[in-house]
């Protein structure tokens, strides 16, 4: 390597590492008089899993294994875009909601997923849920039961209806009481969400 191309080498470094500096230089610093809170949109729901609706109690007696109370299983997975309005990368650290069909509290759900969302960009993360008829219908004799009574259903009524309608989204699917954490330098936020689908 000859001297000309040495002095080119050393400046070409020189005026690198001076951008870089500058622009590190240039990063805004969380704070919270800037920080913006994240918009949560539920995007989609889907099933990926689904038997029917069927509800066999412990009288019945199993080809194989032992007796129980079982009813059918179904998997929701919850969609959600996540859009950081900041001028910095946050860090989702803390996803939970609850899901209503109709007015009834069915589910609590937790996603244990970390993610970065970059400065002016969107995310998505999906959530699963499940339920099946047994568990549901426990919420619906319970902490349910004076609404059925108000609405004059039953338990059976509803669980009918939500298992047979949830392919096509025949009734209302409510997320409620949503909170998200979000950690952006040695900031900690919390921000509510709510959403209905369709």
């Amino acid at each position: 390597m000859n001297k000309t191309s040495k002095i080119l080498s050393i400046l070409s470094f020189i005026v690198i590492a001076a951008l870089l500096f500058g622009c590190a230089g240039m990063m805004v610093k969380p704070t919270e008089k800037n920080f913006n809170n994240p918009v949560i949109t539920l995007n989609h729901v889907e099933i990926p899993y689904y038997t029917g609706y069927y509800y066999f109690s412990k009288k019945v007696k199993p080809t194989k294994g032992t007796a129980g109370d079982y009813g059918a299983p179904m998997s929701m997975a919850f969609i959600f875009d996540i859009e950081n309005p900041n001028e910095y990368p946050i860090q989702l650290d803390g996803f939970k909601f609850s899901v209503n069909f109709e007015e009834f509290e069915v589910n609590t759900v937790n996603s244990p997923e970390n993610m970065w969302i970059p400065a002016g960009k969107t995310n998505q993360i999906r959530v699963p849920a499940m339920f099946d008829t047994r568990q549901t219908l426990l919420t619906l004799l319970l902490p349910g039961a004076m609404k059925l009574s108000e609405k004059k259903i039953s338990p059976w009524q509803a669980l009918e209806k939500w298992w047979t309608g949830a392919p096509d989204f025949s009734f209302p699917v409510y997320v409620k009481e949503g909170a998200a954490i979000f950690q952006a330098g040695a900031l900690t936020k919390v921000v509510s969400f709510n959403a209905t689908f369709p």
